[in-house]
């Protein structure tokens, strides 16, 4: 299955259980729909660039995920819906930034 990176930004006045609670319902439709969150990190409370909607600051998630591309269009859909979620950004990887890859120069010595 493709591997995808998405980060969602939710509204600053909610409280970090109730992100962790809306991350976990994300997560959730991923893997009704088939796929499987590889991680989910929590980035914390984070100043934005520009305003959005009135928010000078956002509580930042991202999933790692490895789901058929049905799934991710449900993610999307409901991460549109949702008036939690001030912004969102998926991207297919070739491969998940958390597995280690060898480093060449230790191999050669």
């Amino acid at each position: 299955m493709p591997k995808y990176e998405s980060v969602f930004i939710a509204r600053q006045d909610l409280a970090p259980a109730q992100v962790e609670q809306l991350a976990e319902k994300m997560g959730k439709i991923v893997t009704d729909n088939g796929g499987k969150v590889h991680k989910t990190e929590h980035w914390g409370l984070k100043t934005l660039a520009y305003r959005i909607n009135k928010n000078r600051k956002g509580h930042y998630v991202l999933f790692e995920l490895d789901t058929p591309p049905a799934a991710l269009h449900e993610l999307e859909r409901n991460l549109r819906l949702s008036e939690d979620v001030l912004r969102y950004m998926s991207v297919r990887i070739e491969e998940f930034a958390s597995a280690e890859k060898k480093n060449p120069a230790k191999e050669a010595a």
